[in-house]
């Protein structure tokens, strides 16, 4: 099946990591101009039993970067996932050439602090978020004084796709603070020193800390459904207006069937 040339790149898969057993990152040549926000996503497809199987994912890249980096949780019983594991360094898949998504950073209200909450893979646009702003700070182009505040969970510390690179910038940026949490510290091979507990475990104790608020804070929610719920609620109940929190959920949970 032949897919029209106007829509949709010929990508190709320059570089595999894996993470963990389902957990890899990916790097993907467009073969094409490709511009986009921090923050949008790209649609990348691969061939199925007769037809095109396409998901939306979020991209880790900057816009100034030559290839669009993506970090991938391995759904087994998903249609798309299992076929991209498959899928090893030079291997082609589609690319849609429109990027889509607003999840971008908040720069017009007036909210300087961001707070950016996150599960596994939903740190993926935080990333592109930082690796942007990086590039602005290094420039002195930096945008009048946005701090940016980051609560990266996973279950494992293994789970962390990208927390070396935001301890190695929060070094470096006093606009960048990082926090990772784990919730299986049992499972650890080694002793973990940082947090744990979920997301919404550690809202309000490090929102008090940084003196965030509904009315200085915008907040940001990626990744599991149940987290971003939970998260929605926490910052409702202290004050947060809906227009102060955007959220981006990576799936929606199947309905409970009725008795």
């Amino acid at each position: 099946m032949s897919v029209p040339e106007d829509k949709f790149f010929r990508a190709r898969i320059t570089h595999r990591a894996d993470i963990a057993a389902d957990l890899w990152i990916i790097r993907v040549e467009p073969s094409g101009e490709f511009r986009f926000q921090p923050g949008q996503y790209a649609t990348l497809g691969v061939q199925g039993a007769g037809k095109l199987i396409e998901r939306a994912y979020s991209i880790v890249s900057a816009p100034h970067e030559r290839e669009l980096e993506i970090f991938i949780e391995l759904v087994p019983q998903g249609e798309l996932t299992p076929l991209l594991y498959s899928l090893q360094t030079g291997a082609e898949l589609t690319m849609r050439k429109i990027p889509k998504g607003r999840f971008t950073l908040d720069t017009k209200s007036g909210r300087k602090n961001h707070l950016l909450l996150s599960t596994v893979t939903g740190i993926a646009p935080f990333v592109s978020y930082i690796r942007a702003l990086g590039k602005d700070s290094r420039e002195n182009k930096c945008d009048g004084g946005h701090q940016l505040y980051v609560i990266n969970a996973a279950s494992r510390s293994w789970e962390f796709g990208y927390r070396e690179e935001f301890e190695k910038a929060a070094a470096e940026f006093p606009w960048l603070t990082y926090v990772a949490t784990i919730s299986r510290p049992w499972e650890e091979t080694a002793p973990w020193k940082g947090e744990t507990g979920r997301v919404e475990d550690l809202i309000r104790k490090y929102a008090d800390a940084w003196g965030l608020d509904g009315a200085n804070t915008s907040a940001y929610l990626c990744g599991h459904p149940q987290m971003i719920d939970n998260s929605k609620g926490i910052l409702q109940r202290r004050g947060f207006p809906k227009e102060s929190v955007r959220e981006e959920v990576y799936w929606i949970p199947a309905k409970e069937p009725h008795a």
